[in-house]
């Protein structure tokens, strides 16, 4: 594992010192997603700098907005990294990418996974999962469908009322239909699957707006395609949060995500996965990063990078 003794944090002893063999990468987009895919790096999971002096490392093609946003990173078990990202506000598709050494990628295409649904408004933050029990990849985004669930539709953040969906693939060229993936009884976006302990756990934003709630919390389930029971109690606070990311850091859960109204990134912390501590002011990220996706690389394939750190 990567990372060092977190004294200054956590008061750990020098005894507790692990090589550092793995570094955290943060896959990001600025702006609207328009100029494309940003990097940052951290050694300790808690302090990023950018890559390219903040500079975009790809510039998005797929689509017809030609957006970048929402980039979510993977990579499976033979190395290659796996992307998909918000292509743009209304089109029926997401976009994907694939990278042996994250600094040369395949063609950009275009995927239209809600093509088939008349109704559908948008095709929003997706996100990848790699199943190794099957080998199979599992791509979920969150859509409003017009007329559906109108219990809980609301005229604020202009009618949107999403669901989450998803489709599986094993190569990226064949792809299982559309179905749904959560639907929570609430307007539901940003969800990011995590493996703990043989249990799958989905981090989403409950999106409702009519209270505002506009807050992280975890669902449950013994599969990654679900069945996904009940949404927990907000792990975040009394702030507007979307877009999580997880990460394990030393014998701590952090679950990074964008303060969005506040212009920052805010992350939250928990050894049991049940209480969790908000060390928002004791993480840093690079000026103006949006919410992306935190994953860890071996040390030695970072070192290999040609990027200005």
């Amino acid at each position: 594992m990567i990372l060092g003794c977190l004294a200054s944090i956590f008061g750990c002893s020098s005894t507790a010192y692990q090589a550092k063999e793995e570094v955290y990468l943060f896959s990001y987009f600025t702006g609207n997603g328009e100029d494309g895919l940003h990097l940052a790096y951290s050694v300790d999971g808690y302090h990023f700098k950018a890559l390219e002096e903040g500079e975009p490392i790809l510039t998005p093609t797929a689509g017809g907005d030609k957006l970048m946003r929402d980039p979510c990173i993977i990579q499976d078990e033979n190395g290659r990294f796996h992307m998909v990202w918000t292509v743009s506000w209304n089109e029926k598709g997401l976009g994907y990418a694939f990278s042996d050494d994250l600094v040369n990628w395949s063609a950009q295409e275009f995927i239209p996974v809600m093509e088939h649904e008349e109704g559908a408004r948008n095709t929003w933050a997706p996100e990848v999962f790699y199943n190794k029990e099957d080998e199979t990849f599992i791509i979920y985004w969150s859509t409003t469908i017009r007329g559906l669930y109108p219990e809980t539709q609301s005229q604020e953040d202009d009618g949107y009322n999403h669901r989450q969906y998803y489709v599986t693939t094993k190569d990226f060229k064949e792809f299982s239909d559309t179905k749904l993936f959560y639907e929570p009884g609430f307007n539901v976006i940003d969800g990011t699957i995590q493996k703990i302990a043989g249990e799958y756990l989905l981090f989403v934003k409950d999106e409702t707006k009519e209270p505002p709630r506009k807050n992280i919390r975890i669902a449950r389930a013994e599969k990654p395609e679900g069945p996904y029971g009940p949404a927990g109690s907000p792990i975040t606070g009394a702030y507007w949060a979307e877009g999580p990311t997880v990460a394990k850091v030393g014998d701590y859960w952090v679950v990074y995500f964008d303060k969005y109204m506040e212009k920052k990134m805010g992350a939250v912390m928990s050894s049991d996965l049940q209480n969790w501590t908000d060390i928002s002011d004791r993480i840093s990220f690079p000026p103006d990063s949006r919410h992306g996706t935190i994953f860890k690389v071996e040390k030695r394939f970072f070192d290999q990078l040609p990027f200005e750190r």
